[in-house]
């Protein structure tokens, strides 16, 4: 089994009433009204379902089992971050009420707590990735070239360095179950056209000029994240859309624990990357063999994790 194969198993979504399955990446599954149900119209207008699963995957493998609560958090998460952001881009979240009669077009009861209705957006084809901190696939383009998207950076960095400023560094959407590619701006402005392109760069910069400093507030260092926008097509608006600054699509580390030179503890699922390439797990990740089933222990450290990054965040406990 190749790792898209292995990414392109079957979801396990929900049959739900009153919507209708049409796609499941890599964590969440998508539904449309079902509008037979509504009489051809659903009461919200032109909306979406999102509902995060506990799926996690790596290496472009999905793997088993689950962690617990995961869909719940990265769910409860973005609606914090939507409105800690409210006054400096507009989101597509539409509601999260829960269904109280069959057929009132709300969150379905099954799904409460990891799902939202949203409003549908003409999504641009672009992840708007902000960084703060040289990391990952920025660090490895900065040892070939000194620049990351062709944004030129001083010498003498390392893993973990902060940046002089914060930079957008977009990349292009792949399919599931590849890679995202990391593009130049100019590239961006191809694409989209360079007013567009300047106001998502302007957009990435602001969310991110927000949210680094709420969780710096709060012990936590936001290292770099992942947007995505799309138009608005009752309002023409750019608008931030699917998940924000979630554990799955940003690096979040214990700022008491930051130290440039090495890779950095994180909020995430990095005991799951862990576990698989040690000796423990028995699996190559090269190799063509499906991905082994996670121990408990490394399911409950991850769902920790998970926790521990709502719970600094927030300030709350997840109910």
């Amino acid at each position: 089994m190749n790792s898209a194969a292995s990414l392109n198993m079957p979801a396990e979504s929900a049959e739900l009433p009153g919507w209708r399955h049409v796609y499941s990446g890599k964590v969440r599954d998508l539904y449309e009204p079902d509008l037979p149900s509504y009489g051809g119209v659903h009461p919200l207008g032109d909306v979406v379902l999102v509902v995060a699963s506990d799926r996690v995957s790596a290496y472009d493998h999905l793997l088993r089992p689950g962690i617990p609560d995961k869909g719940t958090v990265l769910t409860q998460l973005s609606l914090w971050w939507f409105d800690q952001l409210a006054d400096v881009v507009p989101n597509h979240v539409v509601s999260t009420d829960v269904t109280v009669e069959p057929g009132d077009g709300l969150v379905p009861s099954d799904v409460a707590g990891r799902a939202m209705i949203c409003r549908r957006l003409d999504m641009f084809p672009v992840e708007c990735v902000v960084r703060g901190y040289l990391t990952g696939s920025g660090l490895v383009e900065y040892r070939a070239g000194q620049n990351v998207c062709g944004v030129p950076l001083p010498s003498g960095l390392v893993d973990g360095s902060r940046l002089p400023e914060p930079i957008f560094t977009p990349a292009t959407k792949a399919e599931l179950g590849d890679h995202d590619e990391n593009v130049t701006f100019e590239q961006v402005a191809a694409t989209v056209g360079d007013d567009v392109a300047a106001r998502l760069r302007e957009l990435t910069l602001a969310v991110y000029a927000r949210a680094e400093q709420i969780a710096r507030e709060r012990g936590v260092i936001l290292a770099d994240t992942k947007l995505e926008f799309g138009i608005d097509p009752t309002s023409g608006a750019i608008t931030l859309g699917d998940e924000v600054l979630t554990p799955d699509s940003s690096r979040f580390w214990p700022a008491d624990l930051w130290e440039p030179g090495r890779a950095q503890p994180s909020f995430d699922k990095q005991y799951v990357r862990d576990w698989l390439t040690s000796p423990a797990s028995g699996w190559d990740k090269a190799s063509d063999a499906p991905a082994p089933t996670l121990p408990d222990d490394v399911v409950d450290r991850t769902r920790d994790r998970y926790l521990e990054a709502y719970e600094r965040l927030t300030g709350s406990r997840l109910s």
